[in-house]
């Protein structure tokens, strides 16, 4: 099976349909394609039943499914074409994509742009080399989430969790309140890698204890999982510190260490990716190193907030609709954006020297700052600065500029 399309979108959740919908919006006679390896569309959201989503996009809170059923419900008024149960296996750099499914076997499509929208997925013990026997009752805490709130089985009854990413502070929340016993969260770094909301709402109101500069030192079991051993670390070296170990008898782990943008086919095709954001380099449109290949959402960067992958997600479809009808359009030059000192990464990584008008870039800083205070500068000038109370790594910030001030290579760093 053969298919030509406009637009590509590989990925129907979150990114993807917001993608497609502001590309149909700009350019309705486009023919436009969401291509979605899941049943359904809706990504990561189909299992976030809790709420808190919405607040800065819709104004106002809805749980997950809600917020996907807004965008799916928009997406089928058009002509939009939603291919489910279908993987892309491969995407080359000249835009073509073979996928599979059940349906339609093996199919090619060819299209004029290609936004990128796969989101990314959880760390896995492998990552981690915890060591121990290898007993049933280990999960990702997304994992987890999914079998409680979408399959209806529940991991286990007593539960250690290791990280609090927040799919691991809203997991404790949600066994706890199944009828679990979460013994303890056990952080590694002196710092959450979760929203502040989640943990008052998750952990402090429901008395789940959090231990920072902690970690699994060892799993006990030959079937299941029967205790987790945790022990404090050293903050500089990150080795667990010998006499300090706990263990609590349990039945499952939960793993909640971090997100990795899901960017085989990103890879694969040879786009230049970024070592920190382990996403594409991309520049102000979002556009990657591959002209008409567009990258947005948690492929890119690991978002803390959807709505904050709604927005970007608009400004690559956008962006690829305008590829389309207006062709490739060569850049002569590129202002790269430099994080440094304090600040971990920054996107876009790169500015087209012709932009204008007013352009968000996203950052994380790489330690909490109490007070912060951002400085961004380009040369001796400083373009912008943003003072917060705090700033850590758990949460995304940004910050806007003028493009038009921009006139050669800018950096964002951290000052006292």
């Amino acid at each position: 099976m053969k298919k030509f399309v406009d637009i590509a979108v590989i990925g129907g959740g979150p990114a993807g349909l917001a993608a497609a919908l502001e590309a149909w919006r700009a350019q309705p006679e486009l023919n436009i394609l969401i291509i979605e390896r899941d049943h359904e569309p809706g990504g990561i959201l189909q299992q976030c039943i809790h709420n808190g989503f919405g607040l800065h996009f819709f104004g106002e809170e809805l749980t997950g499914p809600e917020y996907a059923g807004r965008f799916i419900a928009e997406v089928k008024k058009t002509s939009i074409e939603i291919m489910t149960d279908t993987m892309v296996l491969e995407l080359n750099n000249e835009r073509k994509i073979l996928a599979v499914s059940a349906e339609n076997g093996l199919i090619e499509i060819e299209a004029k742009a290609v936004v990128l929208a796969m989101g990314c997925r959880e760390r896995t013990r492998g990552a981690l080399n915890i060591p121990g026997s290898r007993p049933a009752g280990v999960y990702t805490a997304g994992c987890a989430q999914r079998l409680v709130n979408m399959e209806g089985y529940m991991p286990g009854k007593k539960v250690v969790i290791l990280g609090s990413g927040d799919i691991g502070l809203i997991m404790a929340r949600r066994m706890t309140w199944e009828g679990a016993k979460v013994e303890v969260v056990a952080e590694l770094m002196p710092f959450s890698s979760g929203l502040n909301r989640n943990i008052v709402q998750c952990l402090v109101d429901n008395n789940i204890p959090l231990k920072f500069n902690h970690t699994v030192v060892r799993v006990d079991g030959r079937e299941r999982v029967e205790a987790v051993t945790i022990a404090e670390v050293d903050p500089a070296t990150k080795r667990p510190i010998p006499g300090t170990e706990e263990t609590y008898e349990c039945d499952t782990l939960l793993l909640s260490v971090g997100l990795i943008p899901e960017n085989e086919l990103t890879n694969g095709a040879g786009v230049e990716m970024d070592r920190i954001t382990s996403g594409a380099v991309v520049d102000e449109t979002r556009q990657t190193s591959i002209p008409g290949v567009f990258a947005c959402g948690n492929v890119l960067h690991v978002h803390d907030l959807v709505d904050n992958v709604s927005n970007e997600a608009k400004l690559a479809g956008l962006s690829a609709a305008q590829y389309v009808a207006g062709g490739e359009k060569k850049v002569e030059k590129y202002h790269s954006v430099n994080a440094t000192n304090g600040v971990r990464y920054a996107v876009p990584q790169r500015i087209s020297a012709d932009a204008s008008g007013k352009l968000d870039v996203y950052f994380r800083v790489g330690n909490a700052y109490r007070p912060a205070k951002l400085v961004v500068r380009c040369g001796e000038e400083v373009l912008a600065t943003r003072r917060k109370a705090i700033m850590t790594p758990g949460e995304m910030e940004k910050i806007t500029l003028d493009a038009d001030k921009i006139t050669g290579d800018i950096t964002l760093e951290m000052e006292a």
